[in-house]
This record gives C-alpha cells, sequence and structure tokens, in this order.
C-alpha cells in the first residue's frame, strides 16, 4: 500500500480497478502491483484484453441461436399461413436507439475526459523535461566557464606575476576554490538520461494518444450513422441496404468488444500505477538518481533536507571568496602590473556568470517546481484519464450488446420481407374481387400477373358472342337492373348487380362472394351476356 500523502489521493476506482484479480495465461494468482517489466504482469493485462474476444464469441453465439429461433419459427408461420407482426421490430429498433444514443453520449464524454487527461500529462511531461533541461544546461556552462575561463586567465596571471610571491598565493588561493567548485558542481547528479526519457516518453505518449481519440472519434460516429441507417433500411425495406448495414454493425461489434478489452485493460494497468506511483518512479530512477533524491522531489515536504545544499552552498562561498580576492588584486597589483587588468577583469565577469547561473541552478532544483509537474500528472492520469477509460469501457459494452439487437433486428425484418413477398404469391392473380391483386399488377416488377382491367376485359368479349336462339317459352322480359344500369352508361359491374335495385352502394369484397361467383356454370355467364345484349 501508498504511503499516505496529503497532496495526492488515489480515486476510489483505481482501488477498485487495482483489488481486480490478476491471472497469468496459467490462470495463477499475479501480484497487483505494477510491474511492466514482468512477463507474469504481462500475461495479467493481455488475459484481462482477451476478455473483449470471449464477449465477441458470445455475442455471435446468442445472434446464432436467435437466427435458428427464426428460422424455426418462420416455419411454423409459412404453416399457419399468418404474417408475423412488426411491432416486435419497432419497439426493438427504438430501444437500440436509445441505448446507441446514449452509449454515444456517454463514449464522447470519456474520449474527451480522456484526451484531457493525456494532454495534462504531456504538458506536464514537457514542463519537467524543461526544467531538467534548463538544470542540465546550468551545471555545463558553470563547469565551462570555471575549468576553461577562470584556468586560463589564471596561468597567464601566473606569468605575469611570476616576481610577485603575495600575488602567487593569492592565485593559488584562487586555483583552490575552482577545484571546489568543479568538483561540487559534478557531484551534482547526472539527470540528462531522465531529461531525453522525459521528451521521448511525452512524444510517444501524445503520438498514440491523437490516433487513439481519433480511432474512438470515428467508432462513435460509425455507430450514430448505422443505426440512422438501420432506420431508414428499415422504412424503405431495402435488401441490399440491410446486408450492407449487417456487414457495418459486424464491424463496429468487432471493434467495440476490442476496445473494450483494450480498455478495460489500460484502466486496470493504470490503476496498479496510480495506487503506488512513488515506489515505481523510484525503481525507474534509480540508475541516476539516489533514493533520497528522488524522495525530495516526490515528496517535498518541509521537513526533508535538500540534498544539494550543501553543494549549493560550497559553490557559492567559493565564488564570493574569489569575489573578494579579485577586487584586491584590482586594487594593488594593477597599478604594478598593468597587462593583468584585462586577465582580472575577465575572470570578475566569469565570476559574475558563474554566479547569476547558480542562482538560477538553486531555484530549479529546489522541489516545488517538480513535484507540481509530478502531481499535476498524476491527477490527469488517475482522475482524468483511468475516468475516461471506464466511461468509454462501458460504451464499449452498451454499443457491443446494442449493435447484437440490432443484428437480431435486421434478421427479423428479412423475415418479415419474406413473408410478405410470399404473401404476394400466394395471391389468386385471377381473382378480380381480391384488391390484392389489383395493387400486384400495378407493380412492374411483376409483369405477368394480369390486371383487373384484362380480365374484365376478357369477359366482355365473352359476353359479346351471340348466343343460341331461345324458345318464346323462355322468353323473359329484361330484367330491372339492366334498365338502370343503362341510365348510368356504363357497362354492369358484375359485383354490383345485386344490389342496384335497391340504390344500396357497391359491397364489399368477402369471400362468401367469391364463391358464389367461382361457382356460376357457363350457362349463366351466357345468360348475363344475352341480357346486356338485349
Amino acid at each position: 500500500m501508498a504511503t499516505a500523502r496529503l497532496d495526492y489521493v488515489a480515486p476510489w476506482w483505481t482501488y477498485w480497478l487495482h483489488n481486480y484479480p490478476h491471472f497469468s495465461f496459467s490462470f495463477q494468482p499475479v501480484d497487483n502491483t505494477f510491474k511492466p517489466e514482468e512477463a507474469t504482469y504481462q500475461q495479467s493485462l493481455i488475459l484481462l484484453a482477451c476478455a473483449g474476444a470471449a464477449g465477441l464469441g458470445l455475442s455471435l453465439v446468442v445472434v446464432a441461436l436467435y437466427l435458428l429461433f427464426l428460422c424455426y419459427c418462420r416455419k411454423d408461420i409459412d404453416e399457419d399461413t399468418k404474417r408475423p407482426s412488426t411491432c416486435c421490430v419497432t419497439w426493438v429498433a427504438i430501444i437500440t436507439g436509445l441505448i446507441i444514443c446514449s452509449a454515444v453520449g456517454l463514449g464522447f464524454y470519456g474520449n474527451s475526459e480522456t484526451n484531457d487527461g493525456v494532454y495534462q500529462l504531456t504538458y506536464s511531461l514537457y514542463n519537467a523535461n524543461h526544467t531538467i533541461g534548463g538544470i542540465n544546461n546550468l551545471v555545463t556552462g558553470s563547469l565551462g566557464n570555471v575549468e576553461r575561463g577562470l584556468k586560463q586567465h589564471l596561468e597567464r596571471l601566473d606569468e605575469i606575476f611570476a616576481t610577485r610571491t603575495d600575488y602567487l598565493k593569492a592565485l593559488s588561493f584562487m586555483q583552490l576554490m575552482v577545484n571546489n567548485v568543479i568538483r561540487e558542481l559534478t557531484a551534482l547528479p547526472d539527470i540528462k538520461k531522465a531529461n531525453t526519457d522525459l521528451a521521448a516518453m511525452a512524444d510517444k505518449i501524445a503520438f498514440v494518444e491523437y490516433y487513439r481519440w481519433l480511432a474512438y472519434l470515428l467508432l462513435l460516429i460509425l455507430d450514430l450513422v448505422i443505426y440512422l441507417a438501420l432506420c431508414l433500411g428499415i422504412a424503405k425495406q431495402s435488401r441490399w441496404l440491410l446486408i450492407t448495414i449487417m456487414a457495418f454493425v459486424m464491424l463496429s461489434l468487432i471493434l467495440s468488444w476490442a476496445s473494450l478489452g483494450v480498455g478495460a485493460a489500460t484502466a486496470v494497468g493504470t490503476s496498479d500505477f496510480c495506487v503506488s506511483p512513488d515506489k515505481f518512479i523510484v525503481n525507474q530512477t534509480r540508475q541516476f538518481l539516489s533514493a533520497d533524491v528522488a524522495h525530495y522531489y516526490l515528496f517535498c515536504r518541509p521537513n526533508l533536507p535538500n540534498p544539494f545544499q550543501q553543494s549549493l552552498t560550497i559553490c557559492q562561498r567559493s565564488l564570493t571568496t574569489m569575489q573578494i580576492q579579485i577586487q584586491g588584486l584590482l586594487q594593488f597589483s594593477v597599478p604594478v602590473f598593468p597587462t593583468a587588468e584585462r586577465d582580472l577583469l575577465g575572470i570578475q565577469r566569469l565570476l559574475n556568470s558563474t554566479e547569476f547561473s547558480l542562482h538560477q541552478l538553486t531555484a530549479l532544483l529546489d522541489c516545488r517546481g517538480l513535484h507540481k509537474d509530478y502531481l499535476d500528472a498524476l491527477m490527469a492520469v488517475c482522475y482524468d484519464g483511468v475516468e475516461g477509460l471506464l466511461y468509454l469501457s462501458l460504451f464499449s459494452l452498451l454499443a457491443a450488446c446494442a449493435l447484437s439487437a440490432m443484428l437480431c433486428a435486421i434478421f427479423q425484418v428479412r423475415t418479415l420481407m419474406g413473408s410478405r413477398d410470399k404473401e404476394y404469391d400466394d395471391i389468386d392473380e385471377e381473382d378480380p374481387f381480391n384488391p390484392q391483386a389489383r395493387r400486384i399488377s400495378n407493380n412492374p416488377r411483376r409483369s405477368n400477373i394480369h390486371s383487373f382491367c384484362s380480365y374484365s376485359s376478357s369477359l366482355g368479349s365473352q359476353a359479346s358472342l351471340h348466343p343460341p336462339p331461345q324458345s318464346a317459352a323462355n322468353a323473359m322480359p329484361p330484367p330491372e337492373y339492366m334498365n338502370q344500369s343503362m341510365l348510368f352508361g356504363g357497362s354492369p359491374r358484375y359485383e354490383n348487380v345485386p344490389l342496384i335495385g335497391r340504390g344500396s352502394p357497391p359491397p364489399s369484397y368477402s369471400p362468401s362472394m367469391r364463391t358464389a361467383y367461382l361457382s356460376m356454370t357457363d350457362t349463366q355467364i351466357r345468360h348475363f351476356g344475352t341480357d346486356f345484349q338485349v
């Protein structure tokens, strides 16, 4: 467990994810301490990522079982000649739309939170890298001034003051102070490696984050487009559109489960780091930083001593002592040795510049700047980053469930379309009383179906044939309905004949009327034709 911190407390969801069981490929328990370099810990995260593949397989099994059930129900529908209801498909489409919209909203929020956390992390890394780079530059510059500039001036002054023993003693003392400064500056930790690592790490994280953000954004847009296209396909009942949607649904389903596995593994691994970050940082910086220096920057408490304070104090005192010596030599030696003035002024300028760099180095080596960057990075990763990953994982789970239901709805729509086509194929094409026949006749795709008008004209041609002569006994006066039908100036409609005499509206189609019409004999049809001729 991490040491109690007053300035950083890991959020509760990181502890919840940290306590998630870790197993290796052999299903042996693994320590949940963040150790990315160990093979068993890597296996535990990979095994967690494979949970997405298990979820994808389960979804496909459920969809396959539903498809088998649908085929079985279709056989029952074909046997009972009943058309299935579209109410279920409508409700599935509505519920799927609500789930998709909610999941996409969560996905946009989680993607934004994760991006904000990663951006703050890279910003803190760049700031820390700038601070460490400034420290390296100041140390390198100060060492260069002391080792090259001061030594050159002191060597020339040794030649000038060769006849004065007191001046040579002052120069020897200054050389001793120069050696002290060089020794203390060299004793400072070499953090050039840390500077390089932070810059490379920030660049790599920014590169990966850009494509991660873009991939999730495209996945969110794809889910919305798929749902809108599904609504259009159901409304138009287009087979090719539904087949295309089915292919994209399968692609989005695979991507959703894959993103769920990767997001869950990343969230668990990041939570393992967030629970105990200090221990991991100390182990990683052990090569170029001592434990006391690492603790000084990680905790930055008032009771922790500055490990660089003694070296900085020695450097400051040495520079001050050399300034006093130079002032004395300028005052007493220049009147005697005018040529020494140039070197003495050069030494004074180098001491002033080194002292200024030393003040800047003292400020940069203070723990408050780097500690603030460290805390900002922790807050960004453990709060915004992990929270965003949780929302993205929830989005992936909801989207995967909704897409599975969407596949089932597409199969159901295909079944409804097949049953509708079978209904049209079972219609009696020679039935003039069936309104479906007239609708099919108007469909240009069904050119083999005769229209009602062509059927009527064929009956008229049959009625125009001359009937055989009848005897006087069998002669009957023209029926009343024929006289009344002549008033309307049109040919009689056989289905309306019995009701014209009553002045009733045309009757609607019924199976009994169809049966009565089909049971008419040829003699009755010729009788109607004879009445029409009369």
